[in-house]
């Protein structure tokens, strides 16, 4: 028939194990609580890929061209990296929060696919220009 059931053995779900548990101790109050903090492997790795992307992304990219332009003018590298750095940073803040938001409108999926054909429109429409430009000349069109 059933097995006799033993009231000092508990089932952790989170780790699929058995312990034993002492009467003194009580019901166990970590279902309660609050979800546990990611692990720190996981903090690194979502920063470093984060630095990763947002570095790869930025070089030679106008921002940087701007800086680099603005230094030179100013003869103040300092100030400009400053006030570049500051610009980053908020303008990732904005990008931070926005995706927060979003991911608590809509869901995962939903919110990839909406951002693949925003890349991809951008790429087109960004791509259409150029050739546009190249061909310009070629074609004697005015200019737009």
């Amino acid at each position: 028939m059933s097995d006799p059931v033993d009231p000092d053995l508990s089932v952790s779900h989170e780790a699929g194990t058995i312990s034993e548990s002492s009467p003194e101790a009580g019901p166990d109050t970590r279902a309660a609580s609050e979800p546990e903090t990611p692990a720190s492997s996981d903090f690194v790795a979502v920063a470093a890929t984060t630095f990763t992307t947002v570095f790869l992304a930025e070089l030679g990219d106008k921002t940087q061209l701007a800086a680099l332009l603005l230094s030179a003018e100013s003869g103040r590298p300092g100030v400009v990296f400053a006030g570049a750095a500051l610009a980053l940073i908020c303008s990732s803040l904005v990008g931070v929060l926005l995706g927060r938001w979003l991911a608590a409108v809509l869901p995962a999926q939903r919110l990839e696919r909406i951002s693949g054909v925003l890349m991809v429109s951008l790429g087109l429409f960004l791509g259409g220009q150029a050739s546009l430009g190249l061909l310009q000349p070629l074609l004697d069109l005015p200019n737009p």
